[in-house]
């Protein structure tokens, strides 16, 4: 294991994790895509890039489990970086059926970028909060979604949902509002 990657890489995590609870605790976070989190995300994925060129994916047995779900989770993050996003998901899924991560890796990245395309996703794992509740993206095949969440490790459709029932709702005008300016950014950085 390479403990000084692997470092670099909790690191990150660390950054992302501390800048969104910072503007998190000042309410900020939540207003569309901060800046601040926006620059973050992109620094991270240009230096997960640099990581990918010299020593491939980050897996298991070169950063330890902790600095393989840092990986993850900066590319999970990645969103203002398509290409890149679909990149790593590409090498999650190869790493991913090695059993060199966990399947659950590549099922988020997955449905993440099945979502942001305007696509079904296949595993659940994104849920919209709505005035009227949690209610996961759509999916590809709601009859098949637990048996698919199951294979990569995951629990219930319902009880992803059950996460976010006492999450604040939006009103129906913010929620809309929210749809708007999601398609706008979308369409800006290049998913549809």
């Amino acid at each position: 294991m390479r403990n000084q990657l692997r470092q670099q890489l909790l690191d990150m995590r660390a950054h992302d994790e501390s800048v969104r609870a910072a503007l998190a605790a000042d309410g900020s976070l939540f207003n569309g895509y901060h800046p601040r989190m926006e620059a973050v995300h992109r620094a991270n994925a240009q230096a997960l890039g640099a990581v990918i060129k010299e020593h491939g994916w980050p897996d298991e047995t070169l950063v330890g489990a902790d600095g393989a779900e840092a990986a993850w989770l900066v590319a999970q993050h990645a969103i203002s970086e398509p290409s890149f996003m679909r990149a790593c998901r590409q090498q999650l899924d190869q790493a991913s059926r090695a059993g060199l991560v966990p399947r659950w890796q590549y099922a988020y990245i997955d449905d993440r970028i099945r979502v942001f395309e305007g696509k079904p996703q296949r595993f659940g794992t994104h849920i919209d909060l709505k005035p009227g509740g949690p209610v996961p993206h759509a999916l590809e095949d709601p009859a098949q979604v637990d048996v698919w969440r199951r294979e990569v490790g995951l629990g219930s459709i319902a009880e992803a949902k059950s996460k976010f029932e006492d999450a604040p709702r939006p009103s129906l005008v913010e929620y809309q509002l929210k749809q708007v300016e999601e398609r706008a950014w979308r369409k800006r950085v290049g998913w549809c």
